[in-house]
């Protein structure tokens, strides 16, 4: 029977029947064998002792360190710290010199994950055995560690365990070592480790103690719960076998009870695994079918349909993590909705855990699996230790140290417990200075509960404004110092003590000074403050200093001091007497007449700023108008004009600094060969040119349609959007682009097509459309967006049509506060970000690093780098800001871009004094390069006469873009001036 159960699960290792068998969680065959015989070996050898104390059997029998020979050879990891030996010396110097470098650095910061991982490896390949362990052990106590290094150190000890005293240190070991995360092979090391200690006291109790937790811990997972569940079952199925040969050893009622006793063990396991949606139950109810002797009952029969219906309402949610790449997170939020849709609690522990796994460092999900613990479970252990895990994985984030404190609260723990929590938070870590007067309030909040203020004294008290004094001392130092600001600009802990003393503890006079700190703070000008300090007079001080708070209120207030005037008006008209009632309303009237002159000193201050400006922009509009108008003197006529420009360098030399588009516009309208020579032949003596034929303007515009239709147009089907890309910011000079953008586009699946765009003239226009034959080749190439082609950076976005989507825009970075993200200013244009890496990584996991380049591809001086999580980023930045590069100051500051200007809609455009500005100033797509005067010529009125030209006719008068911005007039003014000429 127990080889039917080792085959089945043989076959289900080699070839999952029933779905994802994991999240690569399925051990190696051979080691399930291993770990098989371990157990039946083990079990055999623990019965016969059991039984018979002197009996041995050398050949069948193990002892119990050949259990953890046995084991350590099942084990997959390395066995030994000392296994690796270096051949040369200097090598050997060199880890040591790095180990006291990796010492030192934790010594200035202990919270370096890096560096605890960096040491441990060189300390464990040197063979430092009482270093790793110290090392290990002060690791463990900062952060959880992950599976892979708990096995590692489980794996070290074990090796070296030799007595009961190690075993129980080893026990102690694994027991830390399945609190940090949810491990199925922890479980499974841990409960394989206790076989061998069987032969114990005790042994046999302990070993199913730890399969019980496991079932209890990892049972209800989907894909890794099976192992468990069989590992349980080889052991109880290996003590039945065990059992027979001593038949003879017992009495046949005792031996038959002990029998039945052990077969209604294993019955009972695969009766409730069978209960239970698994992957692959199908097997495992065969292999029920063929162990049990009776048929199965009924009742096994119903629960076991019911798990498999269960299992494919499941098996959605599965599928979708086992397709998806790591971390999951929004495959896992999902999969955490249903599973609390059905409320089971225990499946919904086991899948905040599963999720925690991969994502133990999103504050988020810590936050929402703690808050459904206290709301629904309230069980103190379980809560106390996910908040606690909580704030070891993300100790920067303050809101999990605030639901520490409350749980901790909340479920008795000790005040000094509840101290030291408060006190490892002070020195966590925060980015923000808010973030400490949080935590501070927090903490004041708890010991404010903790006072009985009906007693005029008490050491609690005493403790609180201790506290509060402290607070003060270390916002001001610490915190202050740390971020240039103290975080609680209103004085908010200031306020909440001031309020504690007036009414809990009748202390107006301390709640006065308190409240005259807050305003020498800044806060003296906000009429909000005042009327905050004037109600806590009025409900627990008196008249006369209500009144004066009152009128420094109105002589200080600079916000709303008509708020605060009327509060004063209101209170004498109330409770005052006439002599009151006059100076409040003198004072008031005399403040509010020195309000309103400063208001309209700065309205005129304000208007005289917007009339520069005003004139500053009409200056910049009539000198681009004055060029222009210069622009259009120097522009020459024909292929005649430019000749003599030639000969005459002298005097019509500025043609050549014309830019190349309109020396090409000249290029194109030079007459043919023949009607050139007999232009020339007649060119005058002083370079006047003879009446040349020109076409009529209708034969230009169809010269100019027919050059127009040579070009091929590039049609675009919008409804291939969602298999196109569009491609810009290429070089103008690329040759002959889809040649050249096709093998770069291929690698990301089947190009149907790639239509460049070029102009009228047949010149690439620097962008194009590639389209694929399927959708997800179309996304893959969005991932080429800033490659470099030719050296320029290759934009490549999704293809959408701007009519339909006017607000689209492409940006694929944040634009909001990235706590894990850092912006780096100032490097020098050199910098590579190879380099710049090289500098990061010194400070934690570097995820991406990018640089920012102008259209060109050329730096532009900044970056951004990317930390595995915020808490190194913020140590990154203690570290680097003000650091010298290549001669360069760098600054470094958490990225938190500031928010990108809206370009105004046209309709929402209105003039300073609030009428809509008329669309016609400047046309529907804003001010065009030629502001064209639309009034008739006979009514233009030419402001000078041109002086004549030294070779050749007086110019003809340039209508200039202010003569266009002439006052409007009626058609009645129109009609006078056609009636003078």
């Amino acid at each position: 029977m127990a080889t039917a159960a080792a085959t089945s699960t043989s076959e289900t290792e080699a070839e999952p029947k029933a779905g994802p068998t994991a999240e690569g969680e399925e051990d190696d065959v051979k080691t399930a064998r291993t770990r098989r015989k371990v157990l039946s070996r083990a079990v055999a050898a623990a019965t016969y002792k059991a039984v018979e104390p002197g009996w041995d059997q050398p050949e069948e029998g193990v002892s119990e360190s050949d259990g953890d020979e046995e084991y350590a050879m099942a084990s997959s990891a390395e066995s030994s710290p000392g296994e690796y030996e270096w051949e040369y010396d200097e090598e050997e110097e060199k880890n040591q010199l790095e180990i006291e470098r990796l010492e030192e650095q934790l010594s200035i910061n202990v919270y370096d994950y890096n560096c605890h991982v960096d040491l441990i490896r060189l300390l464990r390949l040197e063979g430092e055995l009482t270093k790793v362990r110290m090392a290990r052990q002060k690791m463990s106590e900062i952060f959880p560690l992950t599976e892979e290094l708990w096995l590692e150190w489980l794996h070290d000890e074990v090796s070296m365990a030799l007595d009961g005293l190690d075993r129980e240190h080893v026990y102690d070991l694994f027991e830390k070592a399945v609190k940090d995360y949810i491990c199925p092979n922890i479980w499974l090391e841990y409960g394989q480790y206790s076989v061998g200690g069987i032969g114990q006291k005790g042994g046999l109790e302990k070993v199913r103690s730890v399969f019980e937790r496991a079932l209890s811990s990892v049972g209800l997972h989907m894909t890794k719960g099976l192992a468990i569940w069989e590992a349980y079952r080889e052991f109880e199925s290996a003590i039945v076998e065990a059992a027979r040969p001593i038949a003879g050893f017992l009495s046949p009622f005792d031996w038959e009870q002990t029998f039945d006793s052990q077969l209604e063990k294993v019955h009972s396991l695969f009766r409730r695994q069978l209960a239970i949606p698994l992957y692959d139950m199908e097997a495992t109810f065969a292999e029920y079918e063929e162990w049990s002797e009776d048929p199965i009952p009924e009742s096994v029969i119903q629960n076991y349909n019911k798990a498999l219906q269960q299992l494919e309402s499941y098996k959605p949610y599965e599928e979708a993590l086992l397709q998806a790449e790591a971390p999951r997170l929004a495959e896992y939020q999902a999969y955490i909705d249903f599973e609390m849709k059905i409320g089971d609690p225990a499946r919904v522990q086991l899948i905040f855990e599963r999720a925690l796994v991969e994502n133990c460092l999103v504050p988020d999900l810590w936050i929402r699996y703690s808050q459904y613990l206290d709301r629904q479970l309230k069980v103190k252990d379980l809560v106390l230790s996910v908040h606690n895990r909580a704030v070891r994985n993300c100790p920067w984030t303050v809101a999990l140290w605030s639901r520490y404190l409350l749980a901790m609260e909340r479920h008795g723990v000790d005040h000094r417990v509840i101290s030291v929590t408060f006190e490892k938070a002070l020195s966590a870590g925060f980015i923000q200075a808010t973030d400490y007067v949080e935590i501070w309030q927090a903490y004041l909040d708890y010991l404010r509960r903790r006072v009985d203020f009906k007693q005029d004294s008490s050491k609690e008290l005493e403790e609180l404004r201790s506290a509060f004094t402290r607070a003060l001392e270390y916002l001001k130092q610490e915190v202050e110092e740390r971020f240039n600001e103290s975080g609680d600009p209103s004085c908010m802990i200031m306020q909440n003590w001031a309020r504690i003393e007036a009414r809990l503890c009748n202390n107006m006079q301390k709640a006065r000074e308190l409240w005259d700190s807050i305003m020498t703070k800044g806060n003296a000008k906000y009429a909000n403050m005042w009327l905050e300090y004037y109600n806590l007079e009025r409900a627990h001080g008196d008249t006369q200093h209500c009144r004066k708070a009152l009128h420094r209120a109105v002589q200080c207030t600079s916000d709303y001091p008509e708020h605060v005037c009327e509060v004063l008006l209101t209170m004498e008209r109330t409770e005052g007497t006439l002599e009151d009632w006059d100076i409040a309303v003198q004072k008031t009237e005399t403040r509010l007449a020195r309000v309103n002159e400063q208001r309209i000193k700065a309205a005129e201050k304000e208007a005289a700023l917007a009339q520069q400006e005003e004139e500053k922009a009409e200056q910049r509009k009539r000198a681009r108008a004055e060029k222009k108008a210069l622009k259009k003197k120097k522009k020459t006529r024909g292929a005649d004009k430019r000749r003599a420009e030639e000969d005459d360098e002298k005097e019509w030399g500025d043609d050549e600094e014309e830019q190349p588009s309109k020396r090409r516009k000249v290029e194109n309208s030079t007459p043919p060969a023949g009607e050139a020579q007999g232009l020339e032949a007649e060119t005058g003596l002083f370079g006047k040119s003879a009446p040349v034929d020109v076409d009529p303007p209708s034969k230009q515009k169809e010269r100019a349609a027919a050059l127009k239709r040579d070009v091929p147009r590039v049609p675009h089907d919008s409804s291939k959007d969602s298999i196109t890309v569009f491609v810009s910011n290429l070089p103008y000079s690329m040759g002959e682009p889809a040649v050249t953008l096709r093998p770069l586009f291929e690698a990301c699946g089947e190009v149907a097509e790639i239509r460049p765009i070029f102009s009228n003239r047949g010149d690439f226009r620097g962008y194009c459309y590639v389209e694929f034959k399927e959708e997800k080749s179309a996304l893959q190439a969005l991932q080429l967006d800033r490659k470099t082609v030719e050296g320029r950076p290759m934009f490549v976005s999704p293809c959408v049509d701007k009519s339909k989507n006017p607000d689209f825009k492409v940006f694929r970075y944040s634009t909001a506060l990235e706590k894990h993200k850092l912006f780096v200013s100032g490097l020098p244009f050199s910098c590579t970000k190879e380099e710049l890496e090289e500098i990061c990584k010194a400070h934690g996991t570097v995820k991406d690093i990018r640089l920012v380049t102008n259209r060109a591809g050329k730096p532009k001086g900044l970056a951004y780098v990317e930390y595995e999580n915020e808490s190194q980023a913020s140590q990154a930045v203690l570290k680097m800001d003000g650091m010298t590069i290549k001669d360069n100051v760098i600054k470094v500051a958490i990225s938190n871009p500031p928010q990108r200007k809206v370009p105004e809609k046209p309709e929402a455009r209105k003039a300073p004094g609030g009428a809509m500005v008329p669309r016609q100033i400047y046309g529907a797509r804003g001010k065009g390069r030629t502001q064209l005067s639309l009034l008739p010529r006979a009514l233009q009125r030419p402001s000078e006469t041109a002086a004549q030209a030294e070779n050749g006719p007086a110019p003809q008068p340039v209508v200039t873009a202010s003569a266009a911005e002439a006052p409007k007039m009626s058609n009645a003014d129109f009609a006078k001036l056609l009636l003078r000429k």
